[in-house]
């Protein structure tokens, strides 16, 4: 592996071309603020990706830093990866906003990390690391301003950007109920069959239920985790993460070896969030991490939808409590890329079965209407009841004669067992 410029691994150039120091990534001498804006103002510009020492550098705060750190995020947006990771290297005086003591723990932090270690180990879990300003790089990550990430670890062979942009979360409870793994399930598989790509957490429940819908769909699916993509977490879930990793996509942003907390776990969330064009909250208790998801992608602006439940579940109460917010409710995936998707892409007409009485001539069904349902009448008692003449009520009973509905009694007319069935299934059981 060469350096800038072409410079052996061992050495840095100066602004002059000559070497400046033996560490690729932290020169004996700062680089100054125009050529770092110039380089990492190309990057942006042109998608290039960036120059051996600035990736080695996120590479580096992604160890130091914790996910989410808005405070981490600020430094690199004032002063650039470079500098940031010089000063953590250097130890000295803190940056703004920390106080001494943490400035001390993320130094400590810094004389551990080290970026070539780190890339060699993605290497061979067959991972990559993407940065801001590469062709690769999801742009709407970047709706999440300081907060986010310094670059992702990714596993599995398709761009991470092309899939983002149709992609749809979907998350909810780990200890999820048969209905809720099958809705997320069915909606998951349907998603995929319209060329959606599902992403979810990886996790026990909803997640998994949604990873294997799609997987069994032969689509597109994701998996944000909460630790390094080399150690599939959790445990369980190895041969299914590892299975998404061969079809699909596993995403980090914690680095190789990496474990995951309580707190990573609620801040990969908004990752989850600002990579999909809407989050599906399948089942969640009023304390469920999914509900983290979903308020971050309503402060994202992305569309936020609820699957219902029981109202007697308590796995449901959190979801419930989204669509009485503005939430949109959501049953299918038709439901779901009716919101996401582009325009004119909508949902079939919703309607229930068409009975043989929906066939009838309206005046007919009328007549019918006036028969009671059990026992005779007369026509002139039909007549009443349809609002219409004796004659036109007797026309009207000898057509439905004729179509098996209604059989004649002496002066009177019944519905034959037929009719009855049609009715009773028109009116519903109340």
């Amino acid at each position: 592996m060469s350096g800038d410029g072409g410079q052996p691994a061992g050495t840095v150039p100066n602004r002059d071309g000559g070497p400046t120091g033996s560490d690729p990534l932290f020169p004996d001498a700062a680089v100054s603020l125009g050529d770092r804006e110039r380089a990492e103002g190309a990057a942006a510009a042109g998608g290039e990706v960036p120059r051996d020492r600035e990736l080695q550098a996120r590479v580096f705060l992604a160890r130091v830093l914790e996910p989410g750190d808005e405070t981490g995020g600020r430094w690199v947006r004032e002063r650039g990866v470079l500098e940031v990771a010089r000063r953590l290297r250097e130890g000295g005086r803190a940056l703004p906003g920390v106080s001494e003591k943490r400035w001390a723990g993320l130094c400590a932090r810094a004389g551990r990390a080290d970026p070539r270690r780190d890339l060699a180990v993605a290497r061979s879990a067959g991972a990559r690391f993407v940065v801001p300003g590469t062709a690769e790089w999801p742009g709407q990550l970047d709706d999440l301003g300081d907060a986010r990430p310094l670059g992702l670890w990714v596993r599995g062979g398709p761009s991470l950007r092309m899939w983002a942009l149709r992609s749809v979360a979907v998350v909810g409870a780990r200890a999820c109920t048969e209905y809720g793994a099958h809705m997320a399930a069915t909606l998951a598989a349907g998603l995929a069959e319209r060329g959606w790509v599902v992403v979810s957490g990886g996790a026990y429940g909803i997640d998994g239920a949604a990873h294997r819908g799609a997987l069994g769909a032969g689509g597109a699916t994701a998996a944000v985790l909460a630790c390094g993509v080399d150690r599939p977490y959790p445990p369980g879930h190895t041969a299914l993460i590892n299975r998404v990793a061969e079809q699909g996509l596993v995403v980090g942003e914690l680095p190789p070896g990496d474990h995951p907390t309580p707190s990573r776990f609620i801040l990969r969330n908004r990752v989850i969030a600002a990579l999909t064009r809407g989050t599906v909250v399948v089942e969640a208790a009023y304390r469920s991490g999914s509900l983290v998801t979903a308020r971050a992608a309503r402060r994202l602006g992305r569309h936020v939808m609820g699957v219902p439940g029981p109202a007697t579940s308590a796995l449901s109460a959190g979801v419930h409590e989204l669509l009485r917010g503005d939430a949109v409710l959501v049953g299918d995936a038709a439901e779901v890329v009716e919101l996401v998707g582009d325009m004119g892409e909508l949902p079939p007409e919703r309607r229930g079965p068409v009975l043989p009485t929906d066939l009838l001539e309206p005046r007919t069904r009328h007549a019918l209407a006036g028969l009671p349902g059990r026992g005779t009448a007369t026509a002139a008692e039909v007549a009443q009841q349809a609002q219409t003449t004796e004659d036109d009520a007797i026309a009207r009973l000898y057509e439905l004669r004729a179509l098996g509905y209604v059989e004649r009694h002496g002066d009177g007319w019944k519905l034959t067992r037929q009719a009855m069935i049609s009715v009773r299934g028109g009116r519903g059981p109340c």
